[in-house]
């Protein structure tokens, strides 16, 4: 077998790009709305459609050995149905503002190629959200999947093709990195893109923004969630329990630290363990952590594995309860010798105790100072000037008020954020946009400005407040 040389690789994508910009072009010349619409929905039909959705679930397990099957293929159906929702009334094409006051009527573009470094957790609801996104927008896409996530990008590939072919689409429109990967290779293409989108590792964020191309990357997660006196205790368990597990954890967005107030501490320990919480106590923790980084490096056979391969991996087969789901780990320590304060990604959760709202509040701020600064903090309250507070202090972009965190971050059917498997986290996070991506930063615009009549303010208008202020 002949190696291939970095010229060779080069070449192939310059080639990728080529036919990529080359197929965009004819895909925006004289296109509607409908035309984009059209080509959204046939990529989002490539992954709904049951026995597709099925088959692509289960090669993801199989071959990136995360997650677990039934939520991937939920995961799948309620991200790609949730974000059609999402479009279904966006305007992308021509006309989308005209003001009569302002004289600016402003007319939507789209950006050209996208490329898009996409993670290993989500190999096939992250690419068909960015490539939906991108149709959308009037856009061609090219992917760059992790090793593992080679084979589900390459059939959700095969699928949309089946699908453009129903309705005459170029399939340069869509198109991957072939394997094998490379870092030379995904470097080329962060390169010569138009716009470049990144989920995943920090490096490969950090790659982005340095490539010299316009970058949208996403920061961390390590989510922190408080529980404070007044919290349904029931509901929050549940909520926790279901988040912490779903698609074993596989999301950034999943609770990776609970603080809990002195004065329900007790009674929430006891609602988790009716949920499948195992609690470790504080003097168990330090065997935890010895079996989930040993050498320093978190150990694979617990990351995103079920809870059995969990409890196993961890020592801790007949000291744990036969139905545990999920472990809490007693800890106080927070910052870089203490890895319980960072991102697990696995069925573990880090258990801090707090004497009160305060002391929760700077613990939660400690830990995303660590890790996962902009990110998102969750809240299980019933007083709502709470949730203000912490949004007026923490360094965060998003605060989940009572619900189900790795399920409402991205989007959910009962909150109003929109729906993305990729989180923005703003500067704190070091990332250019702190919304959840979507449709809107796969489309620019152009202004036609008229003149209106003068609207000249006078000193006084614009400085009274000022002077009064100086002057007592």
């Amino acid at each position: 077998m002949t190696t291939m040389t970095n010229s060779d690789d080069l070449d192939i994508i310059n080639g990728i790009v080529a036919r990529a910009r080359k197929a965009q072009k004819a895909f925006e010349t004289g296109a509607t709305q409908q035309r984009y619409d059209i080509a959204a929905q046939a990529a989002a039909w490539a992954i709904l459609e049951p026995e597709r959705n099925r088959a692509l679930a289960e090669l993801s397990v199989a071959t990136t050995g995360l997650g677990n099957v039934q939520d991937k293929i939920a995961k799948n159906h309620n991200k790609t149905l949730g974000l059609m929702r999402d479009l279904l009334t966006a305007r992308t094409h021509g006309v989308i503002r005209d003001d009569p006051e302002s004289g600016i009527t402003e007319i939507a573009r789209p950006i050209g190629v996208i490329g898009a470094v996409v993670p290993s957790t989500n190999p096939a609801a992250t690419p068909a959200n960015n490539i939906i996104n991108a149709l959308k927008g009037g856009n061609a896409i090219v992917l760059s999947p992790s090793p593992k996530g080679v084979p589900a990008c390459e059939t959700l590939l095969a699928f949309i093709y089946a699908e453009f072919d129903k309705v005459g689409l170029d399939d340069d429109l869509v198109q991957m990195i072939p394997a094998p990967g490379s870092k030379d290779k995904t470097q080329r293409m962060l390169e010569i893109v138009d716009l470049v989108v990144v989920t995943g590792s920090q490096d490969n964020v950090r790659r982005a923004y340095r490539c010299g191309t316009p970058a949208i990357g996403v920061g961390a997660g390590n989510v922190t969630v408080i529980v404070d006196e007044t919290a349904d205790l029931a509901a929050t368990a549940f909520k926790i329990a279901q988040s912490k597990t779903f698609d074993n954890a596989t999301s950034c967005s999943a609770e990776s630290a609970v603080v809990v107030l002195d004065e329900v501490y007790d009674q929430f320990i006891d609602a988790l363990g009716q949920n499948g919480g195992a609690l470790i106590s504080e003097s168990g923790s330090q065997t935890i952590v010895d079996k989930l980084w040993p050498n320093g490096i978190l150990n694979r056979a617990v990351i995103a594995q079920d809870a059995d391969k969990t409890v196993e991996a961890l020592g801790l087969t007949d000291k744990v309860p036969a139905d545990t789901r999920f472990l809490a780990v007693e800890t106080r320590g927070i910052g870089p010798n203490h890895p319980l304060s960072g991102e697990k990604l696995s069925r573990v959760l880090a258990l801090y105790r707090a004497r009160d709202f305060a002391d929760a509040t700077e613990i939660t701020r400690r830990i995303l100072m660590h890790q996962g600064a902009g990110h998102s903090v969750g809240l299980h309250s019933s007083t709502k000037v709470r949730a203000l507070e912490l949004a007026e202090t923490l360094p965060t972009s998003r605060v989940i008020v009572n619900q189900a965190h790795c399920i409402a971050t991205g989007g959910a059917f009962n909150n109003g954020m929109a729906f993305s498997l990729s989180m923005g986290c703003g500067s704190w996070g070091g990332n250019s946009i702190d919304d959840n991506l979507n449709w809107r930063h796969f489309i620019q615009s152009t202004k036609v400005v008229r003149e209106i009549t003068e609207r000249k303010p006078a000193l006084e208008d614009v400085l009274a407040q000022y002077w009064k202020h100086v002057t007592g």
